[in-house]
C-alpha cells in the first residue's frame, strides 16, 4: 500500500475528516488531500508526527512494513 492510501485508511478508520486531521497537526487541509492523492509527500518530521498521532510505526506509514511489523516486499 502506498503512503497516501495508508494515511487515508488510518484517517477514515478514526472517523476523521481531512480538516480534523489537519487541525490536529496544525497544517492545511490541502496538504492532507495532496498526500492522500500522492501528489506530494510529507517531510520526515511530519511523518514522525503522523506515526505518533496514529500510534503506528513510521515504516508502516511508508509502506516498508505491514500492520504486524513484517517487511513488505
Amino acid at each position: 500500500m502506498i503512503f497516501g492510501e495508508t494515511l487515508k485508511e488510518l484517517r477514515t478508520d478514526r472517523g476523521l475528516s481531512q480538516q480534523q486531521l489537519a487541525d490536529e497537526l496544525k497544517i492545511s487541509r490541502s496538504a492532507i488531500a495532496k498526500w492522500e492523492l500522492s501528489k506530494t509527500e510529507p517531510v520526515a518530521s511530519m511523518i514522525v508526527k503522523l506515526a505518533k498521532f496514529f500510534d503506528v510505526d513510521s515504516d508502516f506509514l511508508l509502506g516498508l512494513r505491514d500492520e504486524n511489523g513484517n517487511p513488505v516486499d
